[in-house]
């Protein structure tokens, strides 16, 4: 019995030292998952922005200002809180015949312009990533104006 005093002490010791580690362990784990979760969040949030950006830039640029472009256009939109910066560039300089039938007439009287429409969005630490949310607009508008 004398010999066996201190032995308790002992791996007492080692048990709290592994039980140490283990939660250490389990800690660095969950920050990192916190991370993860957190740089998912921003990745959603630029969606919504890039998102919400192109439906602005959509609407402002319809009608005249969209069947009358010539050239490529970019904005930039930071109303939603982190800048996204919007394109719109015709893909044909002519008009051309529409994806869509027209039942107008048979002269062709209706003919359509087309134009992409891109937003970007810069999310992440030192904003490394990036976003980009294409559309392609098809607006019809009549022959030879």
């Amino acid at each position: 019995m004398n010999k066996q005093q201190g032995m308790v002490l002992f791996f007492s010791l080692i048990g709290l030292l592994i039980m140490t580690v283990i939660g250490v362990a389990l800690a660095t784990n969950s920050s990192q998952s916190m991370r993860m979760a957190g740089a998912g969040s921003e990745r959603v949030e630029a969606m919504a922005a890039a998102h919400g950006a192109q439906a602005r830039v959509l609407s402002t640029a319809a009608g005249a200002t969209m069947a009358n472009m010539n050239a490529t256009m970019t904005t930039v939109d930071n109303t939603l809180g982190s800048d996204v910066t919007n394109t719109l560039a015709p893909l044909n300089v002519q008009d051309v015949s529409c994806q869509r039938s027209t039942k107008a007439s048979s002269a062709n009287l209706i003919s359509c312009r087309r134009v992409e429409v891109s937003s970007a969005a810069a999310f992440g630490r030192s904003n490394l990533g990036q976003l980009t949310v294409v559309a392609g607009v098809e607006q019809e508008v009549l022959t030879g104006s």
